[in-house]
């Protein structure tokens, strides 16, 4: 849905929804795309917006799922500051893959990836 709503912005050159009205996805019914966009044009949407918009660029690291993963480059940076030189791209892998707290990785796929990865 973000992709739909952010074609429809670039191709109208506008943030306003209603705007976007004759611009919903293909796959989309018309009079669902139309009452979203209704409701993304409301106050109380707007202003759920900005909260989230300041929340998550204020909270990074805390808001992964609103805002994506951590990306490699911070994580990275982070291991470089604990260990006091730059990571192995061993450590990175395991940062990236495995659950907090345990050593588990997240799913087995990336489990046997890693044991090919590293068999050399």
């Amino acid at each position: 849905m973000y992709e739909a709503r952010d074609k429809a912005m670039k191709t109208t050159g506008s943030r306003d929804p209603m705007a976007w009205l004759d611009y919903g996805p293909v796959w989309l019914r018309r009079d669902y795309w139309e009452s979203l966009c209704h409701r993304w044009a409301t106050g109380p949407w707007q202003e759920r917006s900005q909260v989230a918009k300041r929340n998550r660029s204020t909270h990074q690291e805390k808001n992964v799922h609103t805002s994506g993963s951590v990306s490699y480059a911070t994580h990275s940076q982070k291991l470089h500051h604990e260990l006091e030189r730059a990571p192995t791209f061993c450590k990175l892998f395991d940062r990236t893959h495995k659950q907090k707290g345990t050593n588990d990785y997240h799913y087995k796929k990336k489990r046997d990836y890693r044991r090919i990865i590293f068999r050399r």
